[in-house]
């Protein structure tokens, strides 16, 4: 135990000191937030009103198309032609253009604009006309608006969790928004530096320094030591990361001033044009409420044994092939059976978040090689504490089972050179007594 630590020091220690990991560690942090500053920036600067001009040949909705948010229509009584010229100077956003109008086939409505319109302008423009139509076939009815007004009825369920000890309010978004990115995160983290340990014992392997170190440590000893060196250097980089992240973010907002709250202004205003549900105002203080029944120490702590788990289980088959090959082309045949399950995680996320208690999210969430991300996917929608524990004990067992795997092709692949290697191979090397 004591080699292994200190071959873990020294893999800990080497790159933590290179210039690659600092520059890495503390600049993210800083794009980070000043991505969040640009974001806000733009946003603001972005959400000036858009004058668009109207010919309206058939009358219909003249002095009835209102504004909406930004948009600011204005009539015009004008040849088309000279219309699209001004549109081509850059005198104003765009030029909608109605003729030969029929209520019941609304078709033939054409918006000139020199770049192709975003998808929130054209939705904007068409809820506009929408209205004024529905109005007019409204009043033909006979139907006053304000009673049409009156039958709608916005419901929003609250759902509420009988799982636990007591009653607790959930909320599907929120907890596919954790689940997701915590999953995303998982995977992120697993290839970055499972790709770094395959690396890591390809380097050590064709410099020759292997052969010296195994004079001194067990092929097994020198294997683990490097995974968990690595280990820590990734949690490292992550806890830095998000104290950073943090503190960048917290420091950048003041600064901003007034344009954060007219950030929030123009979110509103988007919403405006759109068709975004009501309710939408008290998004924030729905999301806080939300937060506060968010199980965020069990969040937390699964995040970093699935984090730990899942890189441990994935970093021993990184280290087997590197191990095993003299050059990073040659682990292109190997790499495949390892990305595909998680990739397939990943293509499986829609169906797992569509029902996060079904057989497929169960199945994926015990098996260790979509494990991590699967079920940390799932715990936001609060999974049964004997699932939770099932899965963290088969993980337990998977990384061991990967490790006594890896160390069995580590010891010989790592003093071979130039020897061609496919899976026969390896099985031999899995399966060599002695």
């Amino acid at each position: 135990m004591n080699k292994i630590w200190l071959i873990l020091s020294r893999e800990y220690i080497s790159r933590v000191k290179k210039k690659s990991f600092l520059l890495t560690t503390f600049l993210t942090p800083v794009l980070i937030g000043g991505l969040y500053a640009m974001a806000i920036y733009l946003a603001v600067a972005d959400s000036d009103e858009k004058v668009i001009k109207v010919i309206d040949e058939t009358g219909v909705f003249v002095d009835k198309l209102e504004n909406r948010g930004s948009l600011v229509f204005e009539f015009v009584d004008e040849p088309l032609a000279s219309a699209r010229a001004e549109v081509e100077e850059g005198n104003f956003t765009g030029l909608l253009y109605i003729s030969d109008f029929d209520l019941n086939n609304p078709e033939g409505i054409k918006y000139y604009s020199m770049n192709t319109p975003g998808m929130e302008l054209v939705a904007g423009v068409n809820k506009a006309l929408e209205e004024v139509v529905r109005d007019i076939k409204i009043a033909r009815m006979g139907i006053s608006k304000e009673a049409l007004d009156s039958l709608k009825t916005d419901i929003s369920i609250v759902p509420i969790n009988l799982s636990g000890e007591k009653e607790k309010q959930g909320s599907s978004e929120i907890a596919m928004a954790v689940g997701s990115f915590s999953g995303i995160l998982i995977y992120m983290f697993m290839l970055i530096y499972g790709a770094q340990v395959m690396r890591g014992v390809m380097q050590e392997k064709t410099s020759k320094i292997v052969e010296i170190l195994v004079s001194s440590v067990k092929p097994f000893q020198l294997m683990m030591g490097k995974i968990l060196g690595i280990a820590a250097v990734g949690l490292t980089q992550f806890a830095l990361w998000f104290v950073l992240t943090i503190a960048v973010v917290t420091m950048a907002t003041p600064l901003l001033g007034d344009n954060v709250e007219d950030m929030a202004r123009v979110q509103q205003t988007g919403m405006e044009i759109g068709t975004a549900p009501a309710g939408q105002n008290n998004i924030t203080e729905k999301i806080k409420e939300v937060l506060d029944n968010l199980n965020l120490p069990l969040l937390i702590g699964s995040f970093f044994f699935y984090f730990l788990t899942g890189y441990l289980f994935y970093a021993a088959l990184f280290a087997m092939i590197g191990s095993a090959v003299d050059s990073e082309a040659d682990t292109q045949q190997f790499m495949m059976p390892i990305m595909l399950p998680l990739i397939a995680s990943m293509m499986f996320l829609g169906a797992i978040l569509r029902d996060p208690s079904g057989p497929i999210a169960f199945w994926l969430s015990m098996i260790p090689f979509s494990a991590p991300i699967i079920m940390m996917v799932r715990i936001p929608f609060d999974v049964p504490v004997w699932q939770l524990a099932l899965s963290m004990v088969l993980m337990v067992v998977g990384f061991m089972a990967t490790t006594w795997m890896a160390g069995r092709v580590y010891r010989i692949g790592i003093l071979m050179h130039g020897t061609k290697v496919n899976y026969k191979v390896l099985f031999k090397w899995l399966t060599m007594k002695g």
